[in-house]
C-alpha cells in the first residue's frame, strides 16, 4: 500500500497507527465511505474497485505530519480519488480547508505528471477525533474576507471546494454507526480520546453478541494499551470474558497480558513487574498479529525492560514493513 516515509508506531503514535491499520484495509474503508459519504456519491460508485494509493509525496513535498490515506474508486465508471484525512489534534484547525487544498493540489499534480488530463475529482474527508467539536467551516471560500461590494466579482477567480466531515465530538457511533465493526472501531477511536478504555471495553461485553475477527480485537487491544499504558490487563480480561461470544478469544489474550497480576514482593518490584508483563504481552499480541510462534513467558521474563522494548520494536518494524508493501 502506501509507501510513507514517517513510522507509525503504536508505542508512539497509537492514534495514527490504529487509523492507518484499519481503514488501509480496503473492507474498512469501504464501510465507512458507503456509511458516511453524501448518499448523491455513494449510490453510485463501484465499490469493489476501490484501492489503496500512495501519499508519500504529499508529506515528502509539503512537511506536514499527518496521517492520511488516498484511495482509486470508479464512480460513474469513471475514476475518481477519495482522499481521507485524520485529524486527532486537541484544537481544531480553522485552516483545514486551506491544508486540504494544498493535498489535492499535489495528488492532482501527481496524477498528471503519471496520467496527464484528465484529472479525477478528489473528495477530501476528514475524521476527526479531538475533545473540541469541530465548529470551524469546511468550505475553502470562507477562508477569506472579501469586501461585499466586490465580492461577487472575486469569488470566480477563488477555488470554491468543500471538505466532508465526521467528528467523533458529537457522532454517537454505538447508536448511530450500522454496521458492528465499524460500530466497534469508531466507538473506541472516540472513548480513547479522553482514556475512557474501561468503559470501551465494559460496552464491548455487553452489546456485541457476534465473535470478532481475532485480527480485529488483536487491533483493538494494540491500540488500547499504547493508548494507555496504566490499562489494567486483568480487568480487560474479566470484563470481556463476561460476554460468551469473546470469552473464548479473551481467554487467549489473557495468557498474554495476566503476567500484571503474578508479580509478588516488594512495591518497587510490583512496579517493575507491571512494567515487564505489560512488554511481555504486547510482544505476544505482536508475534500472534505477525503469525509467528509466541515467545514463552519463561523466556521473555530473563529479559531486562530495555531488551523487551527492543524486541518489541523489532517486531513492530516488521510489522510497519509488511504493512507498506501491501
Amino acid at each position: 500500500m502506501d509507501d510513507n516515509s514517517d513510522t507509525c508506531d503504536f508505542s508512539v503514535h497509537p492514534n495514527d497507527a490504529f487509523f492507518k491499520s484499519i481503514f488501509s484495509e480496503p473492507e474498512h474503508a469501504t464501510t465507512f465511505f458507503k456509511s458516511h459519504l453524501a448518499g448523491e456519491i455513494s449510490d453510485h460508485v463501484d465499490w469493489a474497485s476501490l484501492k489503496v494509493m500512495p501519499t508519500s509525496f504529499v508529506k515528502n513535498s509539503l512537511s506536514q505530519i499527518h496521517s492520511d490515506l488516498l484511495f482509486s474508486v470508479k464512480i460513474s465508471g469513471r475514476e475518481a480519488l477519495l482522499y481521507l484525512l485524520f485529524e486527532h489534534q486537541t484544537t481544531v484547525d480553522p485552516a483545514m480547508p486551506l491544508r486540504l487544498f494544498g493535498y489535492m493540489g499535489e495528488i492532482l499534480s501527481q496524477h498528471y505528471k503519471v496520467h496527464g488530463l484528465p484529472l479525477p475529482p478528489v473528495v477530501p474527508y476528514v475524521l476527526h477525533q479531538g475533545p473540541d467539536r469541530w465548529t470551524v467551516s469546511t468550505h475553502f471560500e470562507d477562508l477569506f474576507d472579501l469586501p461585499p461590494e466586490t465580492s461577487a466579482a472575486l469569488l470566480p477567480f477563488l477555488p470554491k471546494f468543500q471538505h466532508a466531515l465526521l467528528d467523533l465530538s458529537c457522532y454517537n457511533p454505538s447508536s448511530q454507526e450500522a454496521d458492528v465493526q465499524m460500530r466497534i472501531v469508531l466507538h473506541l477511536m472516540k472513548l480513547a480520546r479522553d482514556r475512557q478504555l474501561v468503559e470501551f471495553f465494559e460496552w464491548l461485553a455487553q452489546s456485541i453478541a457476534v465473535q470478532l475477527p481475532d485480527n480485529l480485537l488483536k487491533r483493538l487491544l494494540l491500540y488500547a494499551l499504547h493508548a494507555d499504558s496504566n490499562l489494567d490487563a486483568e480487568e480487560i480480561y474479566h470484563i470481556l470474558s463476561a460476554n460468551t461470544e469473546l470469552e473464548e478469544q479473551a481467554m487467549s489474550v489473557a495468557q498474554k497480558l495476566k503476567a500484571e497480576g503474578r508479580v509478588e514482593g516488594r512495591s518497587e518490584g510490583r512496579v517493575e513487574g507491571r512494567s515487564e508483563g505489560l512488554w511481555i504481552g504486547k510482544i505476544q499480541l505482536m508475534e500472534e498479529f505477525l503469525g509467528k510462534p509466541l515467545s514463552s513467558h519463561e523466556l521473555l521474563e530473563g529479559n531486562t525492560l530495555e531488551a523487551l522494548e527492543a524486541i518489541y520494536q523489532a517486531l513492530y518494524l516488521e510489522y510497519e514493513l509488511r504493512f507498506k508493501q501491501r
